[in-house]
C-alpha cells in the first residue's frame, strides 16, 4: 500500500476522537492545474439555522474541518499535506424525501505542509485562502447521503509573493451520522 495513503488514513483516524462533535464526514477526490492530485478527508457539523425558508428552497450551512494530501506529476512534483476550515453555504431543497439537490460556495482557510507542489507552482505562502463552488444531490431515506461536484481556488490573495494560486475539479461523497 502506498505510504502516502497510510499516512492519509491515519490522518483520518486522528480525527476520529474529535469526529464526536462531527455530524458527518465526507472524501473528496479531485484533478488541478499543472497535473496536480488531491485526496482529502472532512469533517461536517450541521449548522442548526436556516434561512430565507419561504418557497421549495432555503439557506443553511455547515462547518467543514478538512485534511488532504496533493501530489502533482509535473516537474519537480511532489506531495503536499493541506489542512482547512470553512464554512460552506448551501442552498438546499426543502424536499422531505428522494433526491434533494443543492448549491453551495465557501470561503475558507487552508494551511499547507510546502509552497511548491512542482518546480513551477510557487503558492508564496503556506496560509492560503481556499474558496469553492458546488453542486450536488442529497439522498437516502433520512438523506443521509450526499454526492457533488467542486470547483475549487486556493491562493493566498496575493498577501505574500508570489500567488500563483491552483484550482482544483472535485467529486465529494459524504456521510452523515
Amino acid at each position: 500500500m502506498n505510504r502516502h495513503l497510510v499516512l492519509l488514513l491515519m490522518a483520518g483516524l486522528g480525527l476520529a476522537p474529535a469526529s464526536r462533535a462531527a455530524d458527518g464526514m465526507a472524501v473528496e477526490f479531485g484533478h488541478g492545474d499543472d497535473s496536480t492530485n488531491l485526496g482529502r478527508i472532512s469533517l461536517i457539523h450541521p449548522w442548526d439555522r436556516q434561512w430565507f425558508t419561504d418557497g421549495n428552497w432555503y439557506l443553511t450551512g455547515y462547518w467543514e474541518a478538512s485534511a488532504g494530501r496533493w501530489h502533482s506529476s509535473a516537474t519537480g512534483g511532489k506531495n503536499i499535506w493541506d489542512i482547512g476550515l470553512a464554512p460552506v453555504f448551501r442552498l438546499q431543497s426543502k424536499a422531505n424525501s428522494g433526491w434533494r439537490p443543492y448549491l453551495e460556495g465557501a470561503i475558507g482557510i487552508h494551511f499547507l505542509s510546502d509552497t511548491h507542489v512542482n518546480a513551477d507552482r510557487d503558492m508564496g505562502s503556506a496560509f492560503q485562502f481556499g474558496d469553492h463552488l458546488g453542486v450536488g444531490l442529497m439522498f437516502g431515506n433520512r438523506g443521509q447521503f450526499d454526492l457533488g461536484y467542486r470547483f475549487q481556488h486556493l491562493s493566498n490573495a496575493d498577501i505574500k509573493s508570489p500567488n500563483d494560486g491552483i484550482n482544483f475539479q472535485q467529486i465529494r461523497f459524504a456521510y452523515l451520522f
